[in-house]
């Protein structure tokens, strides 16, 4: 019976020592894709959060744990609560559909319609689609919104993207980078309706200006 016993625990601290090595793993995975998302080098994290760039690599290669300190620095450096950092099986698992009249949006204005693709639990980015009626655009002004990457694609239609003081006009399959701090415009400058996606990373909206949008319906149909 001590033998038994003995097997037990150790089974168990075996059991637990491989779980502990998974959670290590799953949070390396999740710290990198975050890293990279936002353009950041090993070192561009260490020297923010005050560790070294060997430190960021074994924890990436879920070699090494972290403390509570060093998790809330790291997750604040990335712009990101702690309990993000842990939410990667729930993101390797996600796999929602999402139909095209139940996209969430926003009420129409400026004769555009705003729809939000990407939804919890993948926060890596944000992929949005606007629908342009004829002279259509995102507003009189140009705006900006943080200092992320974002890319806009034409899905259909003939737009005009301001960037600034320059001009570009896109047709369909045509596609125009830029970082969100520069102030950009979007027009549908074309005979018919236009239809745009922008994939922005990292997000630079707040959780409160995400629940603004629903599942937006014309009155008629309501």
């Amino acid at each position: 019976m001590p033998k038994a016993s003995g097997n037990g625990r150790a089974q168990a601290a075996n059991a637990a020592g491989a779980a502990a090595t998974l959670a290590h793993q799953a949070l390396g995975m999740r710290l990198k894709s975050l890293r990279l998302a936002r353009r950041l080098s090993l070192r561009d994290l260490a020297e923010a959060t005050g560790t070294s760039a060997s430190f960021i690599s074994q924890l990436e290669r879920g070699l090494t744990g972290a403390s509570t300190a060093s998790l809330n620095q790291i997750a604040s450096a990335l712009g990101v609560s702690v309990a993000l950092l842990f939410a990667e099986s729930a993101a390797q698992n996600h796999h929602g559909v999402l139909r095209r009249s139940e996209r969430p949006s926003l009420p129409p204005s400026d004769g555009c319609r705003k729809m939000l693709l990407s939804r919890p639990p993948l926060s890596d980015m944000e992929v949005y689609v606007g629908e342009f009626e004829i002279g259509g655009s995102t507003g009189p002004d140009q705006y900006t919104h943080g200092d992320a990457h974002e890319m806009l694609i034409v899905l259909r239609g003939i737009v005009e993207v301001s960037l600034g003081e320059a001009r570009h006009v896109l047709e369909e399959g045509d596609s125009v980078e830029y970082t969100t701090a520069t102030p950009h415009r979007t027009e549908n400058i074309g005979s018919g309706r236009a239809e745009v996606m922008w994939i922005i990373a990292p997000p630079t909206s707040v959780r409160a200006e995400l629940d603004q949008y629903t599942t937006w319906k014309p009155p008629a149909a309501r």
